[in-house]
């Protein structure tokens, strides 16, 4: 196919799996490629990891402001499209909870909460992953951070499935046109509902330090602090669950490495940053260029749509030898998963880590026979590299 005839937009390009030979070609042939969009605004796609690098680290050129999406809607005023020193000021209230110190605290709740998860479904002998076990592990730790009951969590779960369709036309996430519209509305009442709780009985939460915060001297409004709660609770829980599920099917696609970590567990740490690049969950960026710009010799206009697509970057030849191949050995890792650096750089990675890696220390421990049954089914989506369904087996624990 003709590299003017590729249409990254459409989210049923990455139905089958991620375009590799199609990012591979881009990435040889037209690295800073203008990306004719059918039905839609045009856009430059940086597929090499130098210069994602560099546009993710140079807000001032590239701006998040306007959108960070491809979709043609207004942009959500949340953390993803602030700059700097807003971006700064308002991701300051709460980045001191998920610092490595911290994040390090949770490690023993995480872990019980990972083993009562495997415990649950240790009788069941079959199962679908995604929903019982890579859902379930982010959903629970967010939603005790954030302060959701958990009884309440399988509501953000459906909510989140709906807003985060970003770039998703899904029927089973996304049934009706309003979907998403409607699924934000609920979720921003239950955000107000749990607000007006926590002025009455404040615990240690983040919606708690939300509705005490002052940003420039005030407080957050009500929109500012229903923003915060839908990026929080959607990413908090989106990108771990894909993460998880994908490197539930690496290992099933690499059985001699599963038999490695099984065998010797302190290998995990370094097969998770091998399943975050292998999974990218999170596939592209969108930045707007706030001025005239260049790079490989290609002219990049004011008002320019510029897409970082990680996806691209973690398999770039010239940075991750035989890119291709599933290394829980791999040495170093400089993958972009977490974004190429700069003011958005993931707030969470820290804590995504620790969810990956224990979640697969007790998996492997206790059920180490677990393989994939079946054929995963993927999101359709431009955006999320997800996985919605992944049927597993193993030999039933007593």
């Amino acid at each position: 196919m003709p590299l003017d005839e590729v249409d990254l937009a459409n989210p049923d390009v990455f139905l089958a799996g991620i375009p590799r030979e199609t990012f591979a070609r881009l990435r040889r042939e037209s690295p800073v490629h203008w990306h004719e969009r059918k039905g839609g605004r045009g856009f430059w796609a940086l597929t090499k990891y130098e210069d994602v690098v560099v546009a993710s680290r140079d807000s001032r050129t590239f701006s998040s402001a306007s959108g960070v999406v491809l979709l043609d809607d207004p942009a959500r005023d949340t953390l993803t499209s602030m700059d700097p020193p807003r971006h700064t000021r308002y991701r300051n209230l709460v980045n001191r909870g998920f610092t490595p110190r911290m994040v390090a605290r949770l490690e023993a709740a995480i872990r019980a909460r990972a083993v009562a998860i495997i415990d649950r479904i240790g009788g069941a002998g079959e199962v679908d992953f995604v929903a019982e076990v890579a859902a379930e592990l982010p959903l629970q730790v967010i939603a005790e951070l954030i302060g959701i009951p958990m009884e309440d969590r399988r509501r953000v779960f459906e909510w989140s499935n709906a807003i985060g369709s970003i770039g998703v036309v899904d029927p089973e996430y996304a049934p009706a046109p309003d979907a998403a519209m409607r699924a934000g509305a609920e979720m921003f009442a239950y955000a107000n509902e749990l607000a007006n709780e926590r002025r009455n009985d404040p615990r240690d939460d983040i919606v708690t330090t939300l509705i005490n915060a002052e940003v420039d001297g005030e407080r957050l409004t009500e929109m500012e602090l229903d923003q915060f709660f839908l990026v929080l609770a959607v990413a908090g829980n989106e990108t771990t669950r894909h993460t998880l599920s994908h490197g539930m099917i690496a290992l099933g696609e690499n059985p001699e490495q599963k038999a490695e970590l099984v065998k010797d567990p302190s290998l995990i740490p370094a097969a998770v940053e091998e399943m975050l690049r292998w999974a990218t969950p999170v596939m592209y960026f969108r930045r707007t260029a706030t001025r005239d710009a260049e790079i490989r010799g290609q002219k990049i206009r004011q008002g320019d749509w510029v897409v970082l697509y990680y996806i691209s970057a973690n398999y770039d030849e010239d940075v991750f030898a035989d890119p291709y191949r599933f290394d829980i050995r791999r040495d170093p890792n400089p993958h972009l998963s977490f974004g190429g650096g700069g003011p958005h750089f993931c707030l969470g990675a820290e804590l995504a880590r620790l969810e990956v890696r224990i979640l697969f220390e007790e998996l492997l421990r206790r059920l180490p026979d677990i393989e994939v049954g079946g054929s995963a089914v993927r999101l359709r989506s431009n955006f999320f590299n997800g996985v919605k369904h992944l049927p597993v087996r193993f030999t039933p624990a007593r």
